[in-house]
């Protein structure tokens, strides 16, 4: 892209292929017979694609302390800080009423209200995540959502029940409702409800193609917080970035799948070749090495040079990531620059990795281009604001007027009608 930008970035520009409305008919059947058979549809569907016969969709609570007792002391610890950061970042979220004196006698009063329940969904399959139970859990708590549950698929290794470090996780948050579901099913079981599991008010949390097809069909019956993609990372750097951190942050979070985006934009030339010599080194040396591979020579992901910052910043204001990291002299004037992206991460000692996990930010954040109109879960995710309107008669009269006129303007003569039935008076027509 050096010389001229093109007109419509977002379309040349590297991305994951995801065709959610193709999986939606997938999923249709899927949730339509939790929701007419409830608990047994929940159980055989498990079995069906997760290869686990469940008594139960609940853990049992014995086993949830047990993970805990259980759990590597120094998982334990880092866990413990990992929510001790996140609740001194998403605590400084929380909001406040406020009421507007409009004019005297007549107020307007924002209310936040948190949502009654929510289903918080874990993924499970290719890695353990149970800094997403801490991702999902601590904005809901500090938001004060009085009802919570937590879901993550069933695991044929742990008997059924999800890892037990994701129940450890669990059990340090407080959180004693837990059920082993997964995909499709688990969004149909939060929306609908079984005998089980009462209906939530919403879901949250990162899923595979057919959770996300599964909030889109039931969006609407249940809350969602996004259709979550394949993860992403685009990083815009200068000559004075370190190739070596580059690649290494590059290779972080293309080891998640072998969909996931990793992304250069960079305005030299001689970084982005040192970059390409230093990733089949890094890459060898790591435990997913095929799976990376995969990912970074995939469409998804690439290099792409321009020929100044501030092309860069276009280049990576257009792609919105889901997590962009800055490597640019002045980097935090750099940064203060960007307006599309989920995160943000600042200089040399910001990678996205401390995100992930302790950085206090939250790591449930939006993709696919959507950090463009979309922000990652926060307290603000699980609170409705409501407008409490009060005004006396004297300031109702004040308004009266004004009511009726834009009324018929709108052609609603009756709105202003029920304005005027409160008083002996009314405002003449145009024929009058």
């Amino acid at each position: 892209m050096r010389g001229s930008l093109p007109e419509d970035l977002r379309d040349v520009l590297p991305r994951a292929e995801l065709d959610v409305e193709a999986a939606l008919e997938k999923v249709r059947p899927i949730c339509d017979d939790v929701r007419h058979r409830g608990a047994a549809a929940v159980r055989e569907l498990t079995a069906r694609f997760d290869g686990v016969e469940i008594a139960s969709a609940r853990v049992p609570a014995a086993e949830i302390r047990r993970a805990l007792d259980e759990l590597d002391p120094r998982v334990r610890a880092a866990l413990e800080e990992s929510i001790r950061r996140a609740r001194l970042v998403h605590r400084d979220q929380r909001r406040s009423d406020v009421t507007t004196q409009v004019v005297p006698g007549g107020t307007v009063t924002e209310r936040w209200v948190p949502v009654d329940r929510v289903g918080l969904y874990v993924p499970g399959g290719r890695a353990v995540y149970p800094s997403s139970v801490v991702m999902n859990v601590v904005p809901a708590q500090e938001a004060g959502v009085a009802s919570l549950a937590v879901t993550s698929p069933a695991q044929k290794e742990f008997g059924g029940l999800p890892h037990p470090t994701i129940l450890a996780a669990c059990a340090l948050l407080g959180v004693d409702e837990v059920y082993s579901v997964g995909g499709a099913q688990a969004v149909a079981m939060f929306a609908y409800g079984t005998e089980e599991c009462p209906p939530a008010t919403m879901v949250t949390g990162p899923g595979n193609i057919w959770v996300a097809a599964a909030k889109r069909l039931l969006k609407g019956r249940i809350g969602i917080d996004s259709e979550a993609g394949p993860t992403e990372i685009a990083i815009l750097a200068d000559e004075t970035a370190d190739p070596v951190h580059v690649a290494a942050d590059l290779i972080s979070q293309a080891e998640h799948d072998t969909i996931a985006a990793a992304v250069l934009v960079t305005t030299s030339p001689e970084l982005a070749e040192a970059v390409e010599k230093e990733l089949p080194g890094q890459v060898s040396a790591t435990r997913h090495s095929e799976r990376i591979t995969e990912a970074l020579g995939g469409r998804q992901s690439g290099i792409v040079l321009v020929s100044s910052i501030e092309d860069g910043i276009k280049v990576v204001d257009a792609y919105a990531a889901e997590h962009l990291e800055i490597h640019t002299a002045g980097a935090a004037e750099v940064a203060a620059r960007i307006r599309n992206a989920g995160a943000i991460f600042v200089g040399t000692y910001a990678p996205v990795s401390l995100g992930d996990y302790l950085a206090g930010s939250n790591h449930v954040l939006p993709t696919g281009g959507c950090a463009c109109h979309s922000s990652g879960l926060s307290v603000q995710s699980f609170l409705r604001g409501i407008h409490v309107v009060d005004y006396t008669r004297e300031a109702l009269a004040q308004a009266a007027a004004h009511v009726s006129v834009l009324a018929d303007a709108e052609d609603l003569p009756a709105h202003g009608a029920a304005v005027r039935a409160r008083f002996d008076w009314r405002v003449p027509t145009e024929t009058e």
